[in-house]
């Protein structure tokens, strides 16, 4: 039977932190399929590893799953992990950022097929999740924790691999997915792939339309709809060449067109409205990568390039008159990493270098800055006796703007019997400022980056068919950058994420599956952080989701879900409930009918936004 969620989270064991470290974007490309219970390969070192064998805490989410939860936006569905909160400002296409573990998207690294995504024209270097779709994707990975050992700066709170769709058989083959709802939506997508043992090739388009709502709070009296539409084509392919030697690559470009709303001011600070009609954005956004694997003796080695850019425009008015926002960012890559054995280990070494370029410019000015990163990095993974993994990693960062960078990790696991599993790492990050914070109109380039510290403790036990997961975290960051009037500065103290995850999963009858989840999240942030810091944006300290599976008959699935939301900083609590109903037409081929909100409940991810009210899609799924 199909289940809702993939979930791999952490478990307990004792730990040491390795003072510096590594590691590098995620290189592989074969996409395995994923089951509960199953083993798990994810991608949070730098030779991809089963989740039972390093210290992390991951959830694999798989097509299954994506079409289990049914949502179109990715923001809704990786809102049901562990940990995750979201911070949407408005319907699909509307600026949406996310938390993990109570740490905004400013400090989780983003990535496509291996390209780095994160947005290096922002004000800070983020993705921003309102413009991704679940039809884009056939696979989420989500890693909390510090990953900078591996992934290089930014990657303080996390990292989101996705992963396009990609052939799993033999042949060709197709897939079509249609989708028509609330708000004007349509949407569609259309697969297709070929594979002949290693080599395939894959190739995807998709469009997406929607009227939208009113990105400011309808209960405020805003009623202008702020529509958004996006062209997107994706593709990879990868061929054996040689028995020595696998090239492949994946690329992707996308188109968005959405509507804003203004900001206006008033005695108790500024907040979205209607106002004119004109706020319109647009984004071009591409991104590539190449690849080669080869072996030179006891060497496997992978070297790889990779470019992303993208180019916003933001044109409207606000109280001060008509106003204008043009963002260009470009990053560029190249990276080298071979693996051997050592010992009873496997070891990697590499060594990456990185550009981002980033203009702007506005009615209120502009700025343009260029960042190099050169990165050496290593890692040793060794399998002990007695179910025993360690895995430590090591990276050394040279920033052309601000120094130098040491990360570490060491990640243990305990397998202590077949129904339990220890679990535990520990870490340090940093996030280098961004290009805006240094250079932009309100810069400071005399800023240097924050670093941050992060540890994990957790178990996984099972109860027949019941699984339990229990994981203590804890994250420190020093040197904040932050914003008063009229530039960026750096504070003095330390912001602490601390808190407890739990999960339930299992099944209830052969035929009904369930999976319950609780965060909770204790913040402490330094004296005389501004209102606006990230570090203060309106998560919960509790967090409960939940999720069922039910197959009523052989043809006929129904799936539910829920997330209520408790003890927000500036927002009040709520709780959010959807439903899917599946039809299998026959093998390959499935309707379905999702209600999104499904008690039409009001609230807001962030202050002064709005979110859809009860809403309704049917779609088709079909693969041949």
């Amino acid at each position: 039977m199909r289940r809702i969620w993939t979930i791999m989270t952490p478990r307990f064991t004792a730990t040491l932190l390795l003072g510096t470290a590594l590691s590098a974007p995620a290189f592989a490309q074969e996409a395995p399929t994923y089951n509960l219970d199953e083993i798990v390969i994810y991608h949070g070192a730098l030779e991809p590893r089963s989740a039972d064998t390093t210290g992390q805490s991951v959830t694999v989410l798989s097509t299954a799953d994506l079409e289990a939860h049914g949502h179109t936006g990715l923001a809704a569905l990786i809102a049901q992990a562990p940990g995750v909160g979201i911070l949407s400002r408005g319907p699909m296409g509307s600026q949406t950022g996310f938390t993990i573990r109570g740490v905004s998207q400013n400090y989780v690294k983003v990535l496509v097929d291996g390209i780095d995504v994160s947005d290096p024209s922002g004000t800070q270097v983020a993705a921003d999740l309102g413009r991704f779709s679940t039809f884009n994707y056939g696979r989420v990975e989500i890693m909390r924790g510090s990953q900078s050992a591996v992934y290089g700066g930014q990657a303080v709170g996390g990292v989101i691999n996705l992963d396009t769709p990609r052939p799993t058989k033999d042949g060709i083959s197709q897939g079509v997915q249609l989708e028509a709802g609330s708000y004007h939506t349509a949407n569609a997508a259309y697969n297709f792939g070929w594979k002949q043992g290693e080599d395939e090739l894959a190739v995807q388009i998709s469009k997406i339309y929607t009227s939208g709502f009113s990105a400011a709070d309808e209960i405020n009296g805003n009623t202008e709809a702020d529509g958004y539409k996006a062209d997107r084509i994706s593709m990879t392919g990868q061929k054996r060449v040689a028995p020595n030697l696998l090239i492949g690559f994946a690329g992707f470009a996308q188109n968005d067109t959405g509507e804003y709303d203004e900001t206006a001011f008033g005695p108790n600070g500024s907040y979205p409205v209607d106002g004119t009609p004109d706020e319109v954005a647009h984004a071009r956004t591409r991104g590539a990568r190449a690849f080669a694997k080869f072996d030179i003796g006891a060497l496997s080695n992978e070297f790889s390039l990779s470019y992303f850019k993208i180019k916003r425009s933001n044109t409207g008015s606000d109280s001060f008159g008509a106003t204008f926002y043009d963002y260009d960012g470009t990053r560029r890559k190249a990276e080298w990493v071979s693996h051997f054995q050592l010992g009873q280990g496997k070891a990697s070494l590499g060594l990456d270098r990185t550009l981002e370029n980033y203009e702007s410019d506005s009615t209120y000015g502009g700025g343009q800055a260029q960042t190099r990163t050169t990165g050496v990095f290593g890692e040793y993974a060794l399998d002990l006796r007695n179910g025993v993994s360690v895995v430590g990693s090591l990276r050394h960062d040279s920033l052309s703007s601000y120094g130098d960078q040491t990360t570490g990790r060491l990640g243990v696991t305990w397998q202590v019997n077949s129904d339990l599993l220890l679990r535990s790492s520990i870490a340090n990050g940093y996030r280098a400022p961004s290009g805006y914070e240094l250079y932009g109109v309100y810069g400071d380039p005399t800023l240097r980056p924050e670093k941050s510290r992060s540890f994990d403790l957790g178990l996984e036990q099972k109860f027949g068919e019941q699984t339990l997961t229990a994981t203590l975290f804890r994250i420190d960051v020093d040197n904040l950058i932050d914003y008063s009037y009229p530039s960026y500065y750096q504070t003095s103290g330390t912001a602490t994420r601390q808190g407890l995850e739990l999960g339930l999963k299992g099944a209830l009858t052969p035929k009904i599956d369930y999976q319950l989840g609780y965060t909770y999240i204790d913040p402490k942030n330094p004296a005389g952080l501004s209102a606006g810091s990230t570090w203060n944006a309106s998560f919960g300290r509790h967090t409960l989701t939940a999720a069922l599976d039910a197959q009523l008959t052989d043809r006929i699935t129904v799936g539910g879900d829920l997330r209520f939301v408790a003890d927000r900083q500036t927002l009040p609590d709520y709780g959010v409930a959807n439903a899917q109903i599946t039809y299998d037409l026959s093998a390959g081929k499935q309707v379905y009918l999702r209600v999104e909100n499904l008690f039409d409940q009001q609230y807001e991810l962030w202050p002064g936004y709005g979110t859809s009210d009860r809403a309704a899609y049917v779609g088709l799924r079909a693969t041949f």
